[in-house]
């Protein structure tokens, strides 16, 4: 028999270093147990709510008005959040929501705080489900992790060994009231038909596929922990942190067990989505691309370059207009991929900023020859995907600088030399 949710939580906070408490607080049944338990619990450290309010619903006001109101009658602060989720992002409205969520939520944890989660035992199973149907490794497949760093503070979600009927025993038993969101019902969404269709099927032909299935999360939790310490020592290999990218060559030779979760990652920690498999097999033939070719992977939220024996990862390119231009007297100047363009001091007439449009030419100062520009891209080495937002520096119709790589003599006498006073940050 399960413990109750207050027996459950003192056992946990036992065993927890002191520090304060922060619970993401939805208003629905199973975040409005947690807080109220925590409240019961007696008070040995700061416990306060956060509430994000995603804006995707008519009464997402009146719910972040519910939670507000739920607090103060615990006494407890409640911050309400709210954030802008992006609907184009491509990786659906789900995902959109939980990224602005945990976003915002990572902003707002103190130092050393312990934002708490109410995802519990049945959260945990539909989750291993869910990465099972699209192909997870062990990480994936060892499901929700109990703790791991969130800013400043950690994640901890101390309910994953507790049915959800703990929780709803707990709320009927207390008379909370909750909000209830009603695309918890949708059955058009992945995880509700999990929840209200596959699993209850699965309970009825095999009584213990919950307890089977936590029990398969929890070894491949372990085998995922061994192995990423091994590639965890190859990353340390392949990884150049002075450009962010990888070892093609080396990435490939590795055991799919360590090259896999060594490129999530990788892709992770540049803030970039995992790709599908799909994806994961376009990189793999893509590395054998002839010389010459920069190819390019894309998938929602992220594109992958192999470019000069390595990998590549950036956010989505922003489609550029070949016709911008700007008027420009030296001020720091945002560029169309979200990159600058300054210079120290300013200019006594302006100069027009432009993007490359095909065919461009300089001749360098110093050098006695006129040099194609893409002559010029190659032999420095400048990445593909930064060429196409590369500053064009004209004067009364004449190009005389590329950034601050190249710049033609007079160029030098308006700017100075490359290096000098002219600054060009890609967005990229």
């Amino acid at each position: 028999m399960s413990p109750s949710l207050l027996q459950h939580l003192a056992a946990q906070l036992a065993e927890t270093p002191p520090g304060a408490l922060c619970v993401a607080f939805s208003g629905g049944p199973d975040s409005s147990a947690l807080l109220h338990a925590l409240a019961a619990l007696p008070r040995t450290r700061s416990l306060r709510a956060i509430h994000v309010d995603h804006a995707l619903h008519p009464d997402s006001a009146q719910w972040a008005h519910h939670a507000r109101a739920f607090c103060a009658a615990l006494a407890l602060p409640c911050e309400v959040l709210e954030v802008a989720v992006d609907r184009a992002s491509g990786r659906g409205i789900e995902a959109a929501a939980r990224e602005a969520r945990y976003a915002a939520l990572a902003a707002a944890l103190a130092p050393g705080e312990q934002l708490l989660t109410a995802h519990h035992r049945d959260d945990q199973v539909e989750t291993v489900l869910l990465k099972l149907l699209r192909g997870a490794g062990p990480e994936g497949l060892g499901g929700m992790r109990e703790r791991r760093p969130l800013g400043a503070g950690e994640l901890w979600r101390p309910l994953l060994a507790l049915p959800r009927a703990a929780l709803e025993d707990y709320v009927q038993t207390h008379a909370l009231g909750c909000v209830r969101d009603p695309s918890n019902a949708d059955a058009r969404l992945r995880r509700n038909l999990l929840r209200h269709d596959i699993l209850p099927r699965l309970a009825a032909h095999w009584p213990h596929a919950v307890d089977a299935i936590t029990h398969s999360a929890a070894l491949c939790r372990q085998a995922a922990d061994a192995l990423r310490e091994r590639w965890l020592v190859a990353f340390d290999t392949l990884h150049d942190p002075h450009t962010g990218s990888l070892d093609a060559s080396g990435w490939r030779q590795l055991a799919p067990a360590l090259r896999e979760p060594l490129l999530d990652h990788w892709l992770h920690a540049r803030q970039l989505p995992a790709p599908g498999r799909g994806q994961r097999a376009q990189i793999q033939r893509q590395l054998d691309a002839r010389e010459g070719r920069v190819p390019c992977i894309r998938w929602p939220g992220a594109e992958l370059h192999v470019w000069k024996g390595r990998l590549w990862a950036l956010p989505p390119a922003t489609l550029i207009d070949p016709a911008w231009q700007a008027s420009w007297a030296g001020e720091a100047l945002a560029l169309p991929d979200g990159g600058t363009l300054t210079l120290e001091g300013t200019l006594a007439r302006p100069l027009i900023v432009g993007v490359r449009r095909g065919g461009e030419h300089l001749k360098p100062a110093g050098d006695r020859h006129t040099r194609e520009l893409r002559d010029l891209w190659q032999q420095a080495a400048l990445p593909p995907w930064q060429r196409t937002a590369c500053p064009m520096i004209h004067e009364d119709g004449a190009l005389i600088a590329v950034g601050d790589r190249w710049l033609t003599a007079r160029g030098e006498a308006l700017l100075g030399a490359p290096g000098e006073r002219l600054r060009w940050r890609p967005g990229r």
